[in-house]
């Protein structure tokens, strides 16, 4: 079975309007005569082909940012209301997929341990795929009520931030500390008792996070600043910090954070030579910083506003990324490390966080 860290299933479903309880196929060819998003007839991400690649578990994005510019190239909404009400679509849909049957929401311990024996035991291309609710970006908590509300309709993890500044903290290609209502927002976050996603954070903040957050840390979806330089990546005092935290780090399939010098619109895997074998290049570069691979996990991102337009040449779909286990097998990685990385490791992490 693989666990994936991070998907933004809803914000597809809803935003984008894909239904993705059909193959992946029928999805692009709906699309195949639209232009306004760059992944329209590239997307790789449905259910069946999850059920396909064996991704029994993964969690699952509720994402709306509160937009600061309107002219920025990162969308959003212009309040933290209109924000909130987007989270509230796509709560439903992954509502609508509970009563389906097409998916299963995971809170608790005891539920994790009830969807693990289920796939093990069953076929899984008749099962629902169990999910774990995260917020990608705080904007749209109105109040911290809003917060521990989200906690009682099953979230249990958050990432104060995305792109640029946000209403709590600062996110990729900003710079600062959280301000006061961030501050605020940890403590909250520690009461609850939730998952803290460091994905996202800018170096002030990962850092601030990290000494005021005492509670279980994870970096859902993140590749290595050592490999490809910038911001939105981890150094190696931050994957080192990490890992002393006892941390879970997902690596994530967008092609602009696997190889060096891409550029957006221009650089495509074929020009690039992309191919899987990069993502093993980031997840062995944290393995050799933490000295096993107990600390690495996948966090695909596949469904993250782009397809196959970036993405490994050698990946059509989702479907396709259990190749991944036969590299890390060339690569030298003993099947318990494989098992590992593609869901021991974060599984482990949740049975600690939640016990």
């Amino acid at each position: 079975m693989i666990f994936d860290a991070h998907l933004d299933l809803a914000m597809n479903a809803i935003e984008w309007n894909r239904d993705l309880t059909r193959p992946v196929a029928e999805i692009r060819a709906t699309e195949a005569h639209l232009r306004d998003k760059p992944d329209r007839g590239h997307g790789t991400v449905s259910l069946p082909e999850m059920r396909r690649a064996g991704i029994g578990l993964c969690v699952a994005t509720q994402i709306a940012r509160v937009e600061h510019d309107a002219w920025s190239p990162v969308a959003g909404w212009r309040s933290p209301a209109q924000a909130w009400a987007m989270t509230r679509a796509q709560l439903t849909w992954y509502r609508a997929m509970e009563e389906a049957g097409e998916m299963v929401q995971i809170r608790d311990l005891a539920g994790l341990e009830k969807h693990l024996a289920l796939w093990t035991a069953d076929d899984p291309a008749r099962l629902p795929i169990g999910y774990i609710l995260s917020l990608e970006g705080a904007d749209s908590l109105i109040t911290p009520a809003h917060l521990e509300r989200s906690v009682g309709e099953g979230l249990r993890a958050i990432g104060p931030a995305h792109y640029g500044p946000g209403v709590y903290a600062n996110g990729t290609d900003a710079t600062g500390g959280f301000n006061a209502r961030g501050r605020a927002l940890l403590r909250e976050i520690s009461r609850l008792g939730l998952i803290l996603d460091v994905t996202h954070l800018c170096d002030d903040c990962f850092w601030q996070a990290l000494d005021l957050f005492p509670g279980p840390v994870w970096a859902s979806h993140h590749n290595c600043r050592a490999l490809v330089p910038h911001n939105r990546q981890l150094s190696d005092a931050m994957i080192r910090a990490l890992i002393a935290r006892g941390a879970v780090i997902g690596a994530t399939l967008d092609g602009w954070m696997l190889t060096p010098g891409w550029v957006r619109g221009k650089t495509t895997p074929q020009s690039a030579g992309l191919t899987l074998a990069q993502l093993v290049e980031h997840l062995d570069h944290i393995c050799q910083l933490a000295g096993s691979a107990r600390h690495i996990g996948i966090g695909s991102d596949l469904d993250g506003a782009f397809g196959t337009e970036q993405t490994p040449q050698d990946l059509d779909t989702i479907a396709d990324v259990p190749r991944l286990a036969g590299l890390l097998q060339e690569r030298g990685y003993s099947t318990a490390d494989v098992e590992n990385i593609m869901h021991g490791n974060f599984v482990r992490f949740l049975c600690m966080a939640w016990a």
